[in-house]
């Protein structure tokens, strides 16, 4: 269980979790890391924990740098469990160390643990000054929980950033050069479309404080460490916070006896008539969270399904509720779906795409099979609408 140094007297001392496949409700393919970083000065500085399981790990990577007694400051930048859980046995093997958060930090740590530790309390502007080195807070509150926080060392030019940035990937690799750029670009992607989207106002509000950082590297509480990719990944959060969009259009849909999906075909062919990028996804085959890493940038998401006990099927509604949580902003939206007889999913999608702030262009029912004369007919009805 090595460190890592990253900069000179600046260690990740993180743990890598290589079988965690769900992140409460996200699909993790790739697993992830909770990365925690020592910082050796006249104070030696713990910046965050881990999840729970892997608090033996952490201790054992700071034991290889320094005696884990030593610690003279936990810096707790959120107070969730998978940056938190090792908390309760770091300090007992630190137990004269003092833990240095916000004001919403105390809080909730002491709501989750029930335990009476030495709080320094910070806000932004703060600095903790470490010796050679410091830290300086930036309190970045829903970013996505209450207590979130960031802190930035000048004199390495390292900004810890908190779950901005981050990515789940499990990897014996810790910076971006050493692991495929194309991956880790696209689990950033797929962490801001299913973590952090719903606060893109407070992200750019983060950028904005944090754009008078000189930084050359960007540690985060997840995944891979920025190094020489920096500006790349924030160009991507600038775009991704301010809700930019393409020409691209996400067709969603279950299907009990193939007529929903026949017109998922449909709807399909309209927008590749008008130029648009085309993503059919049936939800059968593609997990929810990956749906999601495919609409941060889509102009239009059309959700589509077959009516099943005066419903829609389960499958569209568990989309139709995740997405709704992430609240992507701006979106025009189609409804579509086929019947027997009540044909009220339709009704329903429309009611949910609303509600989570789609602009509902168009709605389609279609009873029973469709012939290839209805089919042509629904391609024309989208192609006016859109």
């Amino acid at each position: 269980m090595k460190s890592v140094e990253i900069k000179k007297g600046v260690y990740w001392v993180g743990g890598i979790d290589w079988s965690l496949r769900n992140f409460h409700g996200y699909l993790t393919q790739r697993g992830s890391t909770y990365n925690a970083y020592l910082i050796v000065d006249e104070k030696i500085t713990l910046v965050d924990t881990v999840k729970s399981h892997l608090a033996d790990e952490l201790i054992e990577r700071i034991s290889k740098v320094v005696d884990p007694s030593k610690i003279d400051y936990v810096v707790s930048n959120h107070v969730e469990m998978d940056h938190s859980g090792a908390l309760p046995k770091i300090m007992e093997v630190a137990p004269n160390a003092q833990i240095v958060t916000c004001a919403s930090g105390e809080k909730g740590l002491t709501a989750h643990y029930k335990k009476d530790w030495n709080f320094k309390v910070v806000k932004s502007g703060d600095v903790l000054e470490l010796g050679k080195r410091s830290l300086h807070f930036l309190l970045t509150p829903m970013v996505h929980w209450p207590d979130n926080m960031v802190g930035y060392m000048p004199e390495e030019k390292i900004l810890f950033s908190n779950d901005s940035f981050g990515q789940h990937i499990a990897s014996s690799e810790r910076f971006d050069d050493e692991y495929p750029l194309d991956i880790v670009m696209e689990e950033a992607r797929k962490y801001y479309a299913n973590i952090v989207l719903p606060y893109g106002s407070q992200v750019k509000k983060e950028l904005e404080a944090a754009g008078g950082f000189d930084i050359e590297i960007i540690a985060p509480s997840h995944g891979i460490i920025w190094r020489k990719h920096v500006g790349d990944i924030v160009t991507e959060y600038k775009k991704w916070s301010s809700n930019e969009t393409v020409k691209k259009a996400l067709i969603v849909y279950d299907s009990m006896w193939k007529s929903t999906e026949m017109m998922a075909g449909a709807v399909s062919r309209a927008f590749e008539e008008k130029g648009y990028q085309i993503r059919l996804i049936s939800l059968q085959a593609s997990h929810i969270s990956d749906i999601m890493t495919e609409l941060i940038d889509a102009e239009y998401v059309c959700v589509g399904s077959p009516t099943l006990n005066n419903n829609m099927l389960p499958s569209v509604a568990s989309f139709l509720t995740y997405m709704k949580g992430l609240a992507p902003k701006g979106r025009k939206a189609i409804a579509f779906g086929s019947y027997g007889w009540g044909g009220q999913s339709v009704g329903n999608v429309e009611a949910d795409l609303k509600a989570a702030g789609c602009e509902v262009v168009e709605k389609i029912k279609q009873q029973y099979v469709p012939s290839q004369e209805d089919l042509n007919a629904i391609t024309q009805k989208i192609i006016e609408a859109i």
